[in-house]
């Protein structure tokens, strides 16, 4: 009974998201997940660019994780709903606004990046943009997830990856703020080197104390494109840059 309302509260979280009429909600089946996601395709043959949403909501006040991981914010709707791009897509998080069978609370705390999980997401963006050139765009934990996806799986076209308030390193992220490491999820710095040959941009918050600044320079390095947003908080403080995001081709 439990589960049932679960499920009825995430489909009715669903249903309130109130979408521009171009932009269709669709469920995209994985082998371990179902995810959402709302999409805009006009131009099947053109480049993709595709928002993908953070960690959503993992803990209540108690610091004891939720059934519902799906995110309050919402940064990466707006970014993506408000973009006049041919094809963008709205890509939640495996166990956001729907449930699969094998969701449980280790998917949004310490395997939220697991092999299961990337896969999904790789599987979803494969599905939606084929073999056509993606720009993935990747708030907080999704910063990571698209790091992923793009260089530790072959087989999409990216052809630039964005970040917002990224999460690269998780590991040196649960370090920083004394937290457990999230030790069932692969990590981008296995990574750092397929990672570094894809054209990016790294947007950090100069009053970011989620994820701070300088964990994302000591990822990227010296050479790395990184835009401070003064301001910016983890969840606020954006607007700035969403002209320039929503331009990006």
């Amino acid at each position: 009974m439990i589960r049932i309302l679960i499920i009825l509260l995430l489909l009715s979280g669903c249903a309130a998201i109130k979408a521009p009429a171009d932009f269709v909600y669709e469920e995209i089946p994985t082998r371990d997940f179902t995810l959402a996601s709302w999409q805009k395709i006009t131009a099947p043959s053109g480049v993709y660019k595709i928002y993908i949403e953070g960690d959503g909501y993992a803990f209540n006040a108690h610091g004891r994780a939720v059934h519902d991981p799906t995110p309050r914010g919402t940064l990466v709707r707006e970014l993506a709903f408000g973009d006049d791009s041919p094809n963008v897509v709205y890509l939640a998080r495996p166990c956001q606004y729907v449930t699969s069978p094998i969701c449980s609370k280790r998917h949004w705390t310490t395997a939220r990046f697991a092999h299961e999980i990337i896969n999904a997401e790789y599987a979803a963006v494969k599905q939606i943009a084929g073999d056509n050139p993606v720009v993935l765009i990747g708030f907080s934990g999704g910063a990571q997830v698209a790091g992923l996806i793009a260089a530790a799986k072959p087989g999409l076209n990216v052809k630039k990856i964005i970040t917002i308030a990224g999460n690269l390193d998780h590991l040196a992220w649960t370090q920083y703020h004394n937290l457990p490491p999230l030790n069932e999820s692969m990590n981008l710095e296995s990574y750092r080197k397929q990672f570094a040959k894809i054209p990016q941009t790294h947007y950090v918050g100069s009053d970011d104390e989620v994820m701070p600044p300088a964990l994302v320079r000591e990822f990227v390095g010296k050479s790395g494109n990184i835009i401070e947003v003064r301001g910016a908080m983890h969840n606020s403080g954006w607007e700035e840059i969403c002209p320039e995001i929503r331009n990006e081709k």
